[in-house]
Parts: structure tokens; C-alpha cells; sequence
């Protein structure tokens, strides 16, 4: 085991900077907020994707609906 040589100035280390350190963490906090958002939002995104797929399905087959009962409409005026 090496001894401990006494001596040297206390100033050769750098202090501790509470005031940085602080910053750092709000910053790495900050991200994290930042990433955790950025993964809620696409996973909006994809269900205002489906939800949209969903209202157009409806929409067509309202349409088709409406077309399909002015088709027999017009195959029975025309039988008459």
C-alpha cells in the first residue's frame, strides 16, 4: 500500500460547481421531458391516423349507401 504523501495545495482540484451542476441536471431533465413528449406525440399522431381511416371508412360507406339506393331507385322508376 502507498502512503499518503502529505502536502500540495487544495487548489489543484477544480471546486465543485454547484450552480453548473444544477444547470446540467435541468438540462438532462429537460431532455428527457423533451424526448418523452416527442414519443406522446407520435403515438397521437398514429391514433388521429386510425381515427382519421376510421371517418373516411364511415364516409365511403354512407356514400356508397346513398348511391346504391339511388341506383335502385332509378332500376325501379325504370321497370315501370
Amino acid at each position: 500500500m502507498a502512503a499518503r504523501v502529505p502536502g500540495g495545495s487544495r487548489f489543484l482540484f477544480d471546486s465543485f460547481d454547484a450552480a453548473a451542476a444544477r444547470i446540467e441536471a435541468n438540462e438532462r431533465v429537460a431532455e428527457e421531458r423533451w424526448n418523452a413528449l416527442e414519443y406522446r406525440l407520435g403515438q397521437i399522431e398514429v391514433t388521429l391516423d386510425r381515427l382519421e381511416r376510421r371517418i373516411w371508412l364511415g364516409v365511403y360507406g354512407v356514400a356508397a349507401f346513398l348511391l346504391a339506393q339511388g341506383a335502385e331507385a332509378l332500376i325501379r322508376a325504370a321497370g315501370r
